[in-house]
């Protein structure tokens, strides 16, 4: 029984952080232009929206690993590909469409 409630609650908790991580579509960025440094804190607030509950907000994994250094391992376009497929115990599509490429973008410069 202790088992069955163990994993209950472990799903529970998993499911109700990665819904609540989502959400905010807030495209005001208030330097009214669409540039890199744009970019870069859109990635980095999407990144603190959806990803941080298990990477940490400061990049030093938790549940997730640790993406300091991502940028020095993987391209952007494979960075990408995690993103949308998943790996590990990595959902995929956590972040979809242009979000993914802004956080893959985003990513891609840790090195």
């Amino acid at each position: 029984m202790k088992k069955k409630w163990l994993t209950f609650l472990l799903g529970t908790t998993l499911t109700m952080g990665l819904a609540a991580c989502g959400g905010g579509d807030d495209n005001g960025n208030g330097n009214g232009g669409g540039d890199e440094t744009a970019s870069a804190s859109e990635g980095a607030k999407i990144y603190d929206q959806k990803c941080s509950s298990c990477h940490g907000g400061d990049l030093t994994g938790g549940m997730g690993p640790d993406l300091t250094k991502v940028g020095s391992k993987y391209s952007k376009d494979e960075i990408l590909g995690i993103i949308e497929n998943g790996k590990g115990a990595m959902p995929p599509n956590v972040v979809t469409g242009d979000d993914a490429e802004q956080v893959a973008d985003w990513l891609s410069a840790k090195k």
